[in-house]
This record gives structure tokens, sequence and C-alpha cells, in this order.
């Protein structure tokens, strides 16, 4: 974790989450890339704790930031808590910017990051929630249409940002030259995509589709705040069949 601020200005930090959650993820590498120190609490979803059920009794659902006692909950409401209490830029003792600095700039990236949780989410959840080939094969196509979209997106907001290559190709990340916003957004759910893919033969960034998000996603991997938070492909296979036999014991309930 990259060096903590002083604790007396951060207060006291604690996250609820779970190690495959790509909502917790993103706050976790926001987390860390401000610097913050934090007290990481794992939760087990199948088992709510009662910490957990207090401090979001609305979604019961993590990631819940706690700071001074004070629950925030929702990945991107969190994201920005964090940008507004701690802002940035590096050398101020707050860890890096991840929202762009000018408005219009941050109001692309959240308008992105709701497309990224409104469709593209849904869409690759489907494909694990298929019950025939059929199915699945339908969802794969709302998910593909969803990332070509934010391929075009990718395109547009890297090279308002100055990036490309000398050929114009974009290059670099949603947020510039470093990591950001919708970088966070769209990253922390890469192991699930490995896991689609161990899983079903899926490419959610088919390179040959969506080539500028492919050469990202490889990027992004290889960063030191991805390295260090997000989990193997497997961790997400492990768990996404937890889920499946959970759906299948609720659809057999219901009959």
């Amino acid at each position: 974790m990259a060096d903590a601020v002083n604790k007396e200005a951060e207060g006291r930090l604690t996250l609820l989450g779970l190690h495959v959650s790509p909502f917790a993820l993103r706050v976790r590498m926001a987390l860390d890339l401000k610097g913050l120190s934090y007290e990481y609490v794992e939760q087990d979803l199948f088992h709510k704790s009662d910490l957990l059920l207090t401090s979001n009794p609305v979604h019961k659902k993590v990631p819940v930031l706690i700071h001074n006692g004070k629950p925030i909950c929702e990945s991107l409401v969190v994201l920005e808590y964090l940008e507004e209490v701690w802002p940035g830029p590096p050398g101020t003792g707050t860890g890096a910017a991840i929202l762009p600095a000018d408005p219009y700039g941050r109001a692309v990236a959240r308008f992105w990051a709701a497309y990224i949780d409104g469709k593209l989410f849904p869409a690759w959840v489907d494909v694990m929630k298929a019950a025939t080939e059929e199915e699945r094969a339908e969802k794969v196509k709302e998910t593909h249409a969803a990332v070509l979209n934010l391929e075009k997106a990718f395109a547009e907001i890297t090279s308002s940002n100055g990036g490309g290559n000398d050929d114009g190709a974009a290059a670099g990340f949603f947020g510039g030259d470093s990591v950001g916003y919708l970088d966070l957004a769209l990253g922390c759910s890469l192991p699930w995509f490995g896991a689609l893919r161990a899983m079903f033969g899926v490419e959610v960034i088919d390179v040959a589709q969506a080539p500028l998000l492919a050469a990202w996603a490889e990027r992004f991997a290889e960063t030191a705040v991805a390295k260090e938070v997000l989990p193997e492909p497997d961790q997400a296979v492990a768990y996404a069949k937890k889920i499946q036999a959970y759906w299948a014991s609720a659809a057999s309930a219901k009959k």
C-alpha cells in the first residue's frame, strides 16, 4: 500500500468488503491511490454481519466505507467522497486525484461510470445467470454492445486528454497518463472477465472488436494498484460457482 497520510488528518477508516466484489475492489484501489491507511473487514454476503446491516440498512451490501464512525455506501459515491475529502494532487499528502480537474471532464466520467454499472455490469452478470446456451449467447451480445460503446468513449476521452500515439491511436488510461475514476470503475471487473473466459470461453473485451480497450486492460492489469488489489480470476470463478448454486437453489424453491 502507498505510504499512509497522517492518521490524525485522515481519521479512522474502515472498509467493509468482499475479496471478489468489483465494487469493493474499486474502493480498495482508490484508497491505495490516495495513500490512505484503512482497516479492511471481509464480509460474508451469505451470512451478513450486524455491522454491515447497521451500516448499510437500505441495500445491505458492500462496499461500505466507515469514516470516523459514519458510513458511506455505494462504490461510486465512496470514490467521489474520497476525492472531496482527499482531493490531491500528489505532493499534498492526500494522494492522487482520481477525477478530472474540469467540470465537463468530471461529468463525462460520471456518465460513463454510471453506464458501466447500469449496462455493462448487468449484461456480464446475466452471462453467468443464463440457463441455456441460446440465452447466454444473447447476453454476450448485450455485453459486447456495451463494450463497443465504451471503446468509442475511450477513444474520445483519451483524445481530449491529449493522449495518443504518433499514429493517432488512443493510448494511456481514461484518466490520462495515470489511473483515474473511470479506470477504477471498469478495471475492478477484470478478474470477473477472466472468470467468464475460464467458465464459458467468453471474451468480454474482444481484441478484434475493441482493440483500444483490450490494450487498456493489459496496461491497467500491470499497474501497481491492480497488482496489489485485484484477485486472480480463479478466485472469481470459485465465488461465481457459489453464486450459481445459490441462484439454482432459489429457483428450485420457487417451483
